[in-house]
């Protein structure tokens, strides 16, 4: 799948939240798919979250 098709099903996708569940399901909708996201480029490789879940170690 492309990037620009990505892009169209993620917006048109955003718009029906919005029409279904007004600003909140529009911001909630937001999060979520943020929150897929960053999990789905976890699982590829992409972004590197032990930063994130080892938290600071004193030493």
């Amino acid at each position: 799948m492309s990037l620009s098709l990505a892009g169209l099903l993620t917006g048109l996708l955003l718009a029906l939240a919005a029409v279904a569940g007004g600003f909140t399901g529009f911001l909630l909708a937001l999060v979520l798919g943020a929150l897929g996201w960053v999990v789905g480029a976890a699982l590829e490789g992409r972004v590197d979250l032990t930063t994130l879940t080892n938290g600071r170690r004193r030493g």
